[in-house]
């Protein structure tokens, strides 16, 4: 696999439009701060660590939903592993608006873009999240 970022993203974004009540994925610490600044955010109503059959560290996320739709509308991923994209603290785009939120990468480690502005920091767009 060479971008395990964009299956955990696609991981998620099938388990919102499929229903599912939760979403299981291959450990790391990075998706685990993706996952945790969605739980944050009211993307998912929980995040957890737990050990699969081979022994496997994995991630399980519990979707959310709101009456019958799901929190996650939509899920993009922007900077790929053949394509990276930085930007400075004041460049960073805006998610429609300001009503979705965009997942950085700092040397702060994982923020969402209005923490970045506000701390001045910049970095490289792992995601959009609306």
């Amino acid at each position: 696999m060479t971008d395990p970022i964009s299956d955990f993203l696609t991981r998620l974004r099938n388990a919102s439009k499929a229903k599912l009540d939760v979403c299981v994925a291959p450990h790391s610490k990075m998706k685990e701060s993706i996952a945790l600044i969605l739980k944050a955010e009211g993307y998912l109503s929980d995040v957890s660590s737990g050990v699969d059959a081979n022994g496997h560290k994995t991630l399980i996320s519990k979707m959310k939903y709101v009456g019958d739709a799901p929190s996650i509308t939509g899920l993009d991923r922007v900077s790929t592993p053949g394509r990276r994209l930085y930007y400075s603290y004041t460049e960073i785009p805006r998610v429609l608006n300001g009503l979705g939120i965009a997942i950085i990468s700092t040397s702060k480690g994982l923020m969402k873009d209005a923490d970045c502005r506000r701390h001045k920091a910049g970095g490289e767009i792992v995601c959009n999240v609306w």
